[in-house]
Order: structure tokens, then C-alpha cells, then sequence
């Protein structure tokens, strides 16, 4: 998204993004694997996904204004970019195309949700 931009090292299970926290960031694996876990109804954290270089996450922050909705932390050694509202904002501008990748991925994850509910409707009916 940003080339030529390092993103930060974060340790393994260091804390990058956390459930609750306000932002106006996303960020992009460059390097590694992070895992995306959301506080569980019964205490602690669930697991949802690991991403993997080239994915990104906490893009809900720049289109709402609403706290981040899930805990994201390294899974072993990553490398995670930080890409602030006003500079995706400008490369979208320059680059059409990343605003209908973003949109594919986004529809892409909210397919899959659908689909988690509808599995989990089945098996608790």
C-alpha cells in the first residue's frame, strides 16, 4: 500500500491493536503473522483469524468512528506497517484501484461471517 515504507517489529504476542481502543489507523503485515482475537462472552480472548503478509486490518477505524472491535497481536516476529487516515486517504486518491481492493476484502471477510453465523445458527437450533 505504502511502498517502500518499514513498518514497525513487534514481538511475539505483543500487543498491536487492542479491542476498545479508539483509532484512525489501519495497518498492513509486511512480515510474519499477527492473530485477531476478540474478547469471548465467557472472559479471556477468542481466536477469529492469523493474517499473513500483505493482509491488513483495523481498516473499520478509518471509515467509522467507532472503538476497534477486535484484539490484534503478533504470532511470532511481525513486521506491521501503521498507515494513518489522511495518508490512506491520499493514496486512494492517487490510486483508485486500492479503494476496490480494500472493498473486495472487506466483502470478502463479511462473506465469511455470514457464513460463520449462519453454521453456528444450525448447530444451536
Amino acid at each position: 500500500m505504502v511502498g517502500g515504507a518499514l513498518g514497525k517489529i513487534y514481538r511475539n504476542g505483543e500487543i498491536i491493536i487492542e479491542q476498545g481502543q479508539t483509532g484512525d489507523s489501519m495497518f498492513v503485515v509486511q512480515g510474519g503473522r499477527v492473530e485477531v482475537l476478540q474478547n469471548s462472552l465467557k472472559g479471556g480472548l477468542q481466536h477469529l483469524a492469523f493474517l499473513d503478509s500483505g493482509d491488513f486490518f483495523g481498516e473499520m477505524a478509518v471509515f467509522e468512528k467507532e472503538v476497534r472491535s477486535a484484539t490484534v497481536r503478533a504470532a511470532g516476529e511481525a513486521r506491521v506497517l501503521r498507515i494513518d487516515k489522511k495518508a490512506l486517504l491520499t493514496r486512494i486518491r492517487e490510486d483508485p484501484l486500492l479503494a476496490v481492493n480494500l472493498l473486495k476484502t472487506m466483502s470478502h471477510r463479511i462473506r465469511h461471517l455470514n457464513e460463520e453465523v449462519a453454521r453456528h445458527r444450525k448447530t444451536h437450533l
